[in-house]
């Protein structure tokens, strides 16, 4: 079968950089699955502003996976232009509007930036909840890599999209293209229940889960993010 037409577009996690995605596209299953990949960054002061600079940038037609913000991103974009998007992904998705402590967290970590602290150091912070304890010590060097990447003055805009996310639930049903859920088992921010109420809203949606991954599951478990993004492309359980 040959791959399809429309490029395939990775959005990356919140204080992640395009890296998060390295291990999974080098993976065999992914081998001659996609003819063309666009990684971009997530910017802009508000969500809006983010899905306004990603339309600008992006294909007519593509093929869409975002993990944590970036698939709260993928959500959003979904809504606006349902016409660009020919296949959805959702890994580590949260659809729910954002709680007053995540609000309050948020507003926290852009005081600090502000104040002088590194993005390196605020990943840094959330490590435990971004791995889980068994690949903590193979993965917290490319996490905090990642952080150096990312950068502080993207990190803030990142800060800024989650204090503008919305409530996405009342748009799921109106997605109507192939779209794939996938979960860690062991996600400490994004609970299994979560992507359950996604994929039982999105008319037709398949819902995996990994059994021993966090958060980052593109990270922890790359070869069966990989062999789930194959079947999600070829459209078929191949």
């Amino acid at each position: 079968m040959t791959p399809p037409d429309e490029p395939l577009v990775l959005l990356p996690g919140m204080g992640c950089s395009s890296r998060m995605w390295d291990q999974v596209l080098a993976a065999p299953d992914l081998d001659g699955s996609v003819s063309e990949v666009r990684r971009p960054a997530l910017r802009g002061r508000s969500l809006g502003e983010c899905v306004d600079a990603l339309l600008d940038q992006l294909p007519q037609r593509f093929a869409l996976a975002g993990l944590s913000l970036g698939a709260i991103v993928a959500l959003a974009l979904t809504r606006r232009a349902p016409d660009r998007v020919v296949r959805l992904a959702l890994l580590a998705v949260n659809p729910r509007p954002p709680r007053p402590d995540q609000l309050e967290a948020w507003a926290a970590q852009r005081r600090a930036l502000a104040d002088g602290a590194s993005a390196r150091q605020l990943q840094e912070q959330l490590l435990p909840v971004l791995v889980t304890p068994r690949h903590r010590a193979e993965l917290e060097p490319l996490v905090l890599r990642m952080a150096d990447e990312v950068g502080e003055e993207d990190l803030d805009d990142q800060l800024a999209i989650q204090q503008t996310r919305i409530d996405e639930r009342p748009a799921l049903r109106r997605i109507g293209v192939p779209t794939l859920v996938l979960a860690g088992a062991q996600d400490a921010l994004v609970p299994v229940a979560r992507h359950e109420e996604v994929r039982a809203s999105v008319p037709g949606a398949r819902l995996a889960v990994l059994p021993h991954s966090g958060h980052l599951s593109t990270c922890e478990a790359p070869a069966e993010v990989a062999a789930e993004l194959r079947r999600w492309l070829r459209g078929s359980d191949a």
